[in-house]
């Protein structure tokens, strides 16, 4: 992946698909629920979106790859065993404990408390948890053993990184590195969580758009050891495709986790 590229990609047009003109097909389309079948628990997960209140409220391409992942991990542990060593760390005692950032519409946390059998805080600003709290209520059912939480976390602020602490084996993200001026709050998150007894993980999917996002993943690999655990071969009309990045501390590495 060429992070160096200097085509950018509109991520709008990555996400709605082209309409006639004025916008109307492409607004029924999104107002409508979004509906995801998780073989793995012959199940599937509805999730609302409300496109209307911006880019928080809407699916991202990453978090249904990351949705895939889970999925797969469920069905066979061993088909990606970087990835498994992450989302089943050696060292836990009882179901995982995992902690999304910037869960949007809380795909990925949900299928990930009904998949791993986790206990999932899914975190977001504190205007969007309302419709992330009600797809944690609708989907209530398919969380047989563990459990999802909604939490207010604004990134990079201590009372409410300090309010959900950091006891987490796990944090997942999909699609968070957007806007540069949020990377600097994002690194200062997850110093956090990752910093307790240094064995937690950080499990990303993103899609790439930005030439800046290099800045990130500079800043990002003097922090921690950053690898990337699967890459999705471009979709139709693509450049690029979704890639899953693990990060831990420097002072661990992945046979540690």
């Amino acid at each position: 992946m060429d992070l160096d590229s200097d085509e950018e990609i509109d991520p709008i047009t990555m996400i709605f698909p082209a309409d006639g003109g004025d916008g109307e097909e492409t607004q029924a389309v999104c107002d409508q629920d979004h509906r995801h079948y998780i073989k793995s628990i012959d199940s599937t997960v509805v999730i609302r979106q409300l496109p209307s209140r911006g880019l928080s409220f809407q699916l991202w391409p990453a978090a249904t790859t990351l949705v895939t992942l889970l999925d797969d991990h469920r069905l066979n542990p061993s088909s990606n065993t970087r990835l498994s060593a992450l989302l089943s760390p050696s060292n836990r005692n009882g179901p995982p404990r995992i902690l999304e950032l910037g869960s949007g519409t809380g795909l990925a946390g949900i299928v990930a408390a009904a998949t791993l059998g986790a206990y999932v805080t899914v975190t977001d600003l504190p205007h969007v948890i309302p419709n992330l709290q009600f797809n944690v209520e609708a989907n209530a059912g398919l969380v047989k053993s563990g459990s999802v939480l909604a939490a207010p976390l604004r990134w990079g602020e201590a009372e409410d990184m300090e309010k959900l602490g950091r006891e987490y084996d796990v944090v997942l993200a999909s699609d968070v590195v957007y806007h540069d001026h949020l990377y600097e709050p994002l690194l200062e998150s997850l110093s956090y969580l990752l910093g307790g007894d240094g064995r937690s993980a950080f499990v990303m999917a993103h899609l790439r758009r930005w030439k800046k996002e290099a800045a990130f993943f500079k800043r990002a690999r003097k922090l921690f050891n950053v690898e990337i655990l699967f890459q999705e071969a471009p979709a139709d009309g693509s450049r690029v495709g979704v890639v899953v990045y693990g990060f831990i501390g420097k002072q661990h590495t992945t046979s540690e986790i």
